[in-house]
This record gives C-alpha cells, sequence and structure tokens, in this order.
C-alpha cells in the first residue's frame, strides 16, 4: 500500500508510524478480501502488502495455498516480515517492474495503486503475473479522493511544491474499466465507495498516510508548518475517501 511512483523509485514510509495510525485502512482493506473468493490451496499475490495486517488475514485463508506479498518500501516490507514469518513470502518490488517466478491464482491489492503514476504499464505486469483463469480484487484511491485535502494542500501553497502534480492517480471507474478491457482482461466490474475516517491522531495520519511524499519535497524546518496549516484548513478532523473497487480476470 504504499510507494510513491510518480517519475521515480517507489519511497520509503515510515512503518512504525504507519502501523499505528492504519487501522482504518485495514478495515477497508478487510472489506476488499471479503470479495476474494479462495478455495484455500491457491498463490495469492498482496501487491502492496503494508506493514502485512490485510496480508496476515489472507495467509489464514489459503493454509493449504501460498502467499507472495510484495512493497515497494523496504521498512514496510521488514515490518510485514516480522509480522507474517516465515510462511509469507515477503520482498521488496516496484510494481511497474514486477517480475514472479510463477504465476498466482489471484492478486489482492489495498491502498496502492494511486500511488502509482503509469496505470497502463502496472496493469499490464498484474496481468502477466496471474495465470489464465486468474482474478484481481482491489481497491484504491478513485476520482474525488481527498478532495479537501487537496484542497487544503493548495490553499496553503507551499513554495516547495509549486509546478508539481503531486504523488497521486486518482483514476475515475469508466477509465479504469476501458484501460481493463483495452489490456485483455475480462468480467471487469468498477465502481467508486464513499469512506468517511475519522482518526484518532488526524495529524500523525496526516503526516503519515497521506502527505508523507509532500513532506519529503519540503525543507525539515518548515514540515511541522505545513502539516498543522493543512489540519487547520481541513472542514473537520476526519478524511472523506473516494475509493475505486475493481474486480477483472485474465482469460482462460
Amino acid at each position: 500500500m504504499s510507494g510513491d511512483q510518480r517519475g521515480s523509485a517507489p519511497r520509503d514510509w515510515n512503518a512504525a508510524s504507519y502501523e499505528r495510525v492504519s487501522a482504518p485502512l485495514e478495515a477497508m482493506g478487510r472489506e476488499v478480501l471479503d470479495r476474494l473468493e479462495l478455495r484455500g490451496d491457491e498463490r495469492v499475490l498482496d501487491a502492496g502488502c503494508g506493514t502485512g495486517r490485510v496480508t496476515a488475514a489472507l495467509a489464514e485463508r489459503v493454509l493449504r495455498g501460498h502467499v507472495v506479498a510484495v512493497d515497494g518500501s523496504p521498512a514496510m516490507v521488514a515490518e510485514a516480515r516480522e509480522r507474517l514469518g516465515p510462511g509469507v513470502e515477503v520482498f521488496t518490488a516496484d510494481l511497474l517492474e514486477l517480475e514472479l517466478d510463477e504465476p498466482v491464482d489471484a492478486i489482492l491489492s489495498t491502498a496502492t495503486f494511486h500511488w502509482i503514476a503509469d496505470h497502463d504499464r502496472l496493469f499490464e505486469r498484474l496481468f502477466a503475473a496471474l495465470r489464465p483463469g486468474g482474478r484481481i480484487v482491489a481497491q484504491c484511491g478513485g476520482a474525488g479522493n481527498v478532495a479537501a485535502v487537496q484542497a487544503a494542500i493548495d490553499a496553503v501553497a507551499e513554495p516547495a511544491l509549486a509546478g508539481w502534480p503531486g504523488p497521486w492517480n486518482f483514476q475515475s471507474p469508466e477509465a479504469t474499466a476501458t484501460r481493463l478491457e483495452r489490456l485483455g482482461y475480462t468480467d471487469i466490474r468498477t465502481w467508486p465507495q464513499d469512506v468517511r475516517v475519522e482518526p484518532d491522531d488526524i495529524r500523525e495520519y496526516l503526516s503519515t498516510v497521506i502527505l508523507g511524499s509532500h513532506l519529503e519535497r519540503i525543507p525539515a524546518e518548515r514540515r511541522e508548518a505545513f502539516v498543522d496549516a493543512v489540519r487547520e484548513r481541513l472542514p473537520e478532523p476526519a478524511i472523506n475517501y473516494v475509493r475505486l473497487n475493481l474486480t477483472a480476470s485474465r482469460p482462460e
């Protein structure tokens, strides 16, 4: 669920902070996992595993199978390895360059794809990772996601962010369905979902989950003030998400 890939390698994350504040994302991820029908003997990829919270729930559903978990952040991967143990294969990977030793029966991904600029390349690599007949079930930020946060960022007008398009690629359900069809997927379904999150610590949530890529571009002495300024401009201490859900298959 990490890795700002807009023209650069995936960024690293503060895994300890993410572990503290990511319960709302875990809840969303478990809801997505519930859409993935499994017999229990499949080989499944978690594409963007973060600290492994949802991966652990996935592993419990394929006790006779095998889980492969990848993330672009070495810190996240280290945390996930510690949580998941030797029974799950966990490694650092850029999803735009994903290569697996053998294909998987299914792919799960939550809160990851919106960090990746090139969705054509992304879904090409995921298609290649699937066995014929394999399926993908995923959720990420979609068109209109965190609009109030973006408006607050724009209002703050931090000079270090001038001219930068930002780290996110929020696509519409319609554009995503068209892309998946063009790349050869079948059984495609895409739809939006509104999710409201009220973090226990809105400031840490903003710093770690939402504004991490922004903060990397801002001089260290201005970072705390930037987070405070964004927080002050939010209409309420909550995050209103628009999630893009998708399911699709690779033809037999």
